[in-house]
Parts: C-alpha cells; structure tokens; sequence
C-alpha cells in the first residue's frame, strides 16, 4: 500500500514508517511516547542516544503539570547535540483510542518539520499502530484558501519504531488508508458551497473512482426526471445548479452470486437553506456540510480496494442544492418518490429524508441488496438527545446489523447509540393526502428514521444520524476545528472487516 499518492485526488499526508530497532541518527526532533504504565521500553537507550534522562525528564515534567492521559504533549529542547528536542506524548491507557490521540497530538507538534523519530511501547498490537496511523493523519488535516499566513506543512514523514526487531507496517498502512477516508470526507464537507454543489460531488466521484478501480453512473436532472427521482428533483428545484445522483460500484476480486452485497445511501445536501422554510442565519453556518452523509460515501468507496473489502458495496449519493426561489417546492406539495411512494412536504427544511428516500426506494426495486444502510447529517433532534461530539444516530431493523455498526463505531472512535424505532410513532407523520409528511411534531430523530424505514421495505436496513458529531468546536483529539466527516472511518472499519454482515438476517 503506498503511502503516499501521486494522484491529486488524494491528500498528500505524512509519511508513517516502521523502523525495526532504534535508527543510527534518527531526526532532530525525538518523540517519547508515555503511557500510565510509564516510559518505553526502549526509553533508556533512546535516552543514551540523545545524552538524556528522560526518567528524570518525565518527572520533571509531570511536576511542572504533564499528565500522562492521552495527547497531552510536553516539550524540551536539547541544547547540544544533534538532536534539537524532545517531546513527551501521553498515551494513557494504550487503548486504540488513546493511541489515535497520541497519534493526532503528534501530527499537530510536527507541523513544518520534515521528520519525526517516535519511540512507542512495545507490545502495541496491530489495533493499536493502526489507530495511531489514523490519528497521525487526522491530526495532520488542514484546508483553507488563504493567500497569506498558510500555515505551516504536514509533518513529511514519521519513524515509529518500539526498538525491537519487528516488521509492523502492514497495520501502519492500514491505519494510513482509514485515516485518508476521514481526511477526504472533511475536505469534502469543509470546501465552500461556492466551489461545491451537485456537479462537484458527481466530478470529486468520478475522479476517486478512476483512482481506485469503481465503477460510476451519474444521473443528470433530465435523467432523474425520465427516471422518476422525484424527491431528489424537488429539494433541487430552488437552485439554479441543478441535482445530481451518483453510483458507485466496488466488486471484490473472486466475487460470486453467494458474496454479500451492502448498498449505502448517503445524503449530499451541499447547500442547505432550509428552502422557503427558511432557516434563521445562524442555522445556515455550517450547511456547507450538509452533503457530510454523502461525501463519507464517496470516501469509503475509495478505501473498498486497497483494504482489500470482500462484500460487494454500491454507493449512492443523493445530491442536491436546497435553495429559495419562484421555482422551489413548497410546503403541502405531494412528491412522487422513485418507485411511486408519495411524500406531503410540511418543512422544505426537511429535505434530506426527501433525497433519501429515493436512493433508498432505487436500491430496493433495482439492486437487491442483502444490507441498507444510509447515513446522513439528518436532524437537529439527535444533537438534543446524544449531546454534541459523543455519539451518532444509530437506527436499525435488524439486532445483528445494529451490533456490528455499533462495534464498527467503538474501533474507528465514531462511537453509535442505539435509537428506537417504535411503530406508535407512525401515526406522527401520517396524513390524508399522502403515504407519509416528510416532518411533524414529536421526537424528530425518530419521525425521520421511521419515514426512511417504510422506503428500505424488507431489507435489513440501519439509519445513521450523525448531526451530533459532525462538527467539532475545537482542535481536540483527533479532530480540527469544523467539519468532522463523520461516518467514513465508521463504514470504511465495518466494511473491511472479514464479516461485515454476520448474522444479519
């Protein structure tokens, strides 16, 4: 696996390398990896190496305040010598999740240096390097389109070494390849709405699949309407950039009729207005994101082949701009969804469940998939049930689905909550005139998966609602202030696994 690409569709991100023993000379910046259990292992040769007592070192620090819990960082600079400083990395527990957040804290000290030389505990397991490989590249992201003060590079490249003899890069690449699904689903949902609408997505699509063996089918506005899109035609209505609904293909080599077959469904809203249901200004900031559900789509699928995923998987990116004007739909318009199912609007602002349900409704009648799953930054309601920056969404038909979701979420740190979906609540988006509203009162998130629900028919099928944890208030942890592309290291961990569908019925 490369480590970095030449292709331009990709992000160019540090380089993570596993060095077997300590190196001769190493870079001028060392870092010493610290965790509750104490120093490394190879601490004391390190030590010898950079003419340091780094027992002394780390007590020190921890009296001036370093803890040991994981991404608190302390630095000392080295006045002789080669090596020009020493930073002191908490790992706390060496958890997965620690070690991303070591990994993101080492990212963002290494920002305009060519090198690192990190000295890790031995015994970490493949999780364990993985998740550091992610956090690495997290950590690094950057977008802006600044002119001056640009800010400082990406680290160029980090030696990990335990200063055993070890070979450990196949579980560096590995993290390297999740930790890029999160990076391009950021820069997705980060560019402006200026740059990005339904086109792009198509275009950014296109490219990624040509870079990594997909296949792709891009249906125009005139194409969804001889095809009968009719939710993804009305939230696009309003915008003079008209919608777009893009496929994308993976089949794994060796795949028979018996190999199982995963659609997801992704929500790319690269606008959102809230339509003539008009959203005050400040909920407006930020709807640059909204297409987050389809962008971590379009990410995962990337990752399908170099990770080697042995399910087929189509990706379906529902896009549209939702936008006022003498052209949008209107509350009490009936949509005719694909496939024939109507929907009465009541809150254009609840457009994405209208662009769903069609990729959803598509994927039924024509794929014939064993698994459903779409994901989508859907409500505000999930923010006031799960907080912010904690828990997803989490709906589904099917206990083994949901389980395995659920432990995707806990191994790529975009952790799930399980919602309900009680039938009693059906009643709340009912109406004379239509199959369904697309919004009432009542408990939001819940309304919404339960309008999905009637579009996945008999299809084992789970509803992602990742509002709560798609934008982050802060540099911290593993992410950067803004967007977080919530749900590509997700689906791109369930996906990779040997069996991501066991014992889905």
């Amino acid at each position: 696996m490369a480590r970095r690409s030449a292709r331009t569709v990709f992000p160019v991100l540090p380089a993570v390398v596993w060095q077997p023993g300590l190196p001769v000379h190493g870079s001028r910046s060392w870092v010493i990896v610290v965790g509750e259990a104490g120093l490394p292992a190879a601490a004391k040769e390190a030590g010898e190496r950079l003419g340091v007592d780094l027992d002394r070192l780390l007590e020190v620090q921890e009296a001036a305040g370093f803890g040991r819990s994981a991404g608190t960082t302390a630095a000392y600079p080295l006045l002789t010598g080669e090596v020009a400083e020493v930073l002191l990395v908490g790992a706390g527990a060496g958890t997965p999740r620690d070690l991303r957040h070591a990994g993101a804290a080492i990212a963002r000290f290494g920002r305009g240096k060519d090198e690192l030389t990190v000295v890790v505990a031995e015994g970490i397991d493949d999780a364990g390097l993985q998740a550091f490989a992610e956090g690495v590249v997290l950590g690094s992201f950057t977008f802006h389109r600044k002119t001056v003060d640009t800010g400082k590079p990406v680290v160029g490249r980090i030696e990990l070494t335990d200063g055993t003899d070890e070979d450990r890069d196949d579980a560096i690449d590995r993290g390297l390849v999740v930790g890029r699904t999160g990076w391009l689903a950021r820069e997705f949902a980060t560019t402006p709405s200026n740059e990005k609408d339904p086109a792009w997505m198509a275009a950014r699509a296109t490219e990624l699949a040509a870079a990594t063996g997909l296949e792709v089918t891009v249906w125009d506005e005139k194409q969804l309407a001889a095809d009968g899109f009719g939710g993804i035609l009305a939230v696009g209505k309003g915008s003079t950039r008209p919608p777009r609904f893009i496929r994308l293909d993976y089949t794994p080599p060796g795949a028979t009729d018996d190999t199982p077959y995963v659609v997801l469904v992704g929500k790319g809203i690269t606008y959102d207005t809230g339509g003539l249901s008009l959203k005050p200004r400040e909920g407006m900031v930020s709807m640059k994101r909204d297409m987050t559900g389809g962008g971590s789509v379009i990410a995962t699928m990337s990752a399908l082949r170099d990770l080697g995923a042995k399910v087929k998987v189509t990706g379906l990116i529902c896009s549209a701009e939702n936008m006022p004007s003498g052209t949008a739909y209107r509350p009490d318009d009936v949509i005719r969804h694909y496939g024939g199912r109507t929907t009465e609007v009541k809150n254009t602002d609840a457009e994405g469940r209208l662009v769903l349900a069609d990729g959803l409704a598509y994927a039924v009648k024509e794929l014939g998939p064993d698994v459903i799953v779409d994901i989508a930054t859907l409500t505000g309601a999930i923010k006031v049930s799960l907080g912010s920056m904690l828990y997803g969404g989490l709906f589904a038909t099917d206990d083994a689905l949901a389980d395995n979701l659920a432990d995707a979420g806990e191994a790529s740190g975009e952790r799930l909550w399980r919602m309900p979906l009680p039938d009693e609540y059906t009643e709340l988006i009912s109406t004379p005139i239509a199959d369904s509203v697309n919004s009432s009162k009542g408990p939001g998130s819940i309304t919404a998966a339960l309008f999905l629900k009637a579009f996945a028919g008999d299809v084992p099928w789970a509803h992602l609602d990742l509002s709560s944890i798609a934008e982050s208030p802060a540099d911290a942890l593993e992410y950067t202030t803004g967007a977080t592309g919530a749900g590509a290291r997700l689906l791109t961990t369930w996906l990779t696994n040997d069996t991501p569908t066991a014992g889905i019925g």
